[in-house]
């Protein structure tokens, strides 16, 4: 059977991996939900609405000009497909839909780098309109030139709320303050590891240093409270607990997030080993050091493995191309050892990170009972609970089946984080035991008719 190489994802780590095969003679199939490879981080505007990589990407201009010409240089050496999305997989095939329609793609090999998306913890009216995921508004802002509000507050924990909140002080647009749930630098223990990012951590100090120098109020210690609405529905407000004291915060929008998790769907589907990750909070896919998986020929790299960054993740694409030339007896690039050597040196910054600014878990186990969680099926926090107490069940896979959690459109790719803290509250256990929910195609929403041309 001819060797087929398909990469899913065609940000840092997944075109890493593309150029790596394309050095050694290769020519891999490349998936991209994007109309242009880049990711969020590099994720580029329409051509009307294009602006300086100044403008666009701040700091990493010099990298994202220069991931830019590499795609440009690779040209036909790889088979790029954008606008593709795999909602499917099975053994040697993806389930594909595109403007195109349905198709299926073969593959023997196959490097999962579907990067990262918003963890998010649930409030009162958190559905509103107006509100978004931080990554939602950074979307809005890259790659539509767009603001989702004139006056906009920032809430949750995480770089991803100083950056956002910068980047849309900077592009004008009024920033009504910075609500974060944790307490950054509150255990000084935790600051030389923190410090060892070097680049990244000072960038960190920037971002915060210069919305305070433009009069943004950055609160920490906050316990967020409920979404207000005007008469017509639309936001109005949010209200939070600092300092002892009920406040509000006046906005049109709300951009909240609390950090990122990995995106796992699609290494669940193919049935790969998972383990837990304390720190992240998570159950990751089992890898070797080079990215392979627990599964053959499978081999996964990028924010989808662990999130660690983007330039973790370029190093982490290399290895896995890499190990995948080593096992088909190709030679492997000379720069593993010094990959390898750069994610370990990370290791100790990336983690001060997330015990620096962690998911409020006592903030999710306290939500009211008439918070929704599960948007797409409606299900309360107090519905989570009730089932806990009647069924004595603890894994998230029976909590499902009892409520429905996670069941709609987006296959708990929104809700399994703070459902599965609710769990484990309300049965008196640890975030381990609940386990994790799995995968279920279409992994993503797809037209019913392109499931059955794809049956076809």
């Amino acid at each position: 059977m001819e060797m087929t190489v398909v990469i899913i994802g065609a940000g840092p780590a997944g075109m890493a991996a593309a150029a790596t095969l394309a050095q050694a003679g290769l020519r891999p199939i490349v998936i991209d939900e994007g109309a242009a490879p880049g990711g969020q981080i590099f994720r580029r505007p329409q051509p009307e609405l294009a602006r300086s990589a100044g403008q666009l990407y701040g700091f990493d201009a010099a990298r994202a000009t220069a991931f830019n010409d590499a795609f440009a240089a690779l040209g036909t050496a790889i088979d790029y497909r954008p606008r593709s999305q795999v909602w499917a997989v099975s053994e040697g095939r993806l389930y594909l839909a595109s403007k195109d329609g349905a198709s299926t793609q073969p593959w023997t090999h196959l490097i999962v780098a579907p990067g990262a998306m918003d963890r998010i913890m649930p409030l009162k009216g958190w559905t509103t309109p107006g509100v978004s995921s931080l990554g939602g508004a950074q979307i809005s802002l890259k790659a539509e030139a767009a603001a989702i509000g004139r006056r906009v507050v920032f809430a949750g924990s995480g770089p991803l709320l100083y950056l956002v909140a910068y980047q849309y002080a900077k592009a004008g647009v009024s920033v009504g303050g910075v609500l974060e749930t944790g307490r950054p630098f509150a255990q000084l223990s935790a600051l030389p590891d923190l410090m060892s990012g070097g680049k990244a951590f000072a960038r960190g100090l920037f971002y915060m240093a210069a919305l305070r120098g433009r009069g943004i109020p950055l609160m920490t210690g906050v316990k967020l409270g409920e979404v207000l609405r005007k008469p017509d529905g639309q936001v109005s407000g949010v209200t939070y607990r600092w300092r002892g004291r009920e406040r509000i915060a006046a906005c049109d929008a709300l951009a909240v997030g609390h950090g990122l998790k990995a995106e796992t769907q699609i290494a669940d589907l193919l049935g790969l080993d998972f383990v837990f990750n304390e720190v992240q909070r998570q159950w990751l896919p089992v890898t070797d050091e080079d990215g392979r998986s627990s599964v053959a020929n499978i081999y996964l790299a990028g924010d989808g493995l662990s999130i660690r960054g983007s330039e973790i993740a370029e190093a982490s694409g290399r290895l896995a191309a890499g190990a995948l030339l080593r096992d088909i007896g190709r030679a492997a690039p000379l720069s593993a050892d010094r990959d390898r050597l750069s994610i370990k040196k990370a290791s100790a910054f990336r983690q001060a990170l997330d015990r620096t600014f962690p998911f409020p878990v006592s903030d999710v186990a306290k939500l009211p009972d008439d918070v929704l969680v599960c948007r797409c099926e409606g299900v309360t926090a107090g519905t989570i609970r009730q089932t806990v107490a009647a069924s004595s069940e603890v894994e998230i896979n029976r909590i499902k089946a009892f409520c429905r959690v996670g069941m709609g459109r987006c296959q708990g790719r929104l809700c399994a984080a703070a459902a599965s803290e609710l769990v484990a509250a309300a049965a008196g256990t640890d975030l381990q035991s609940v386990g994790r929910m799995r995968g279920q195609a279409p992994i993503k929403p797809v037209l019913l008719a392109d499931i059955v041309r794809s049956q076809s």
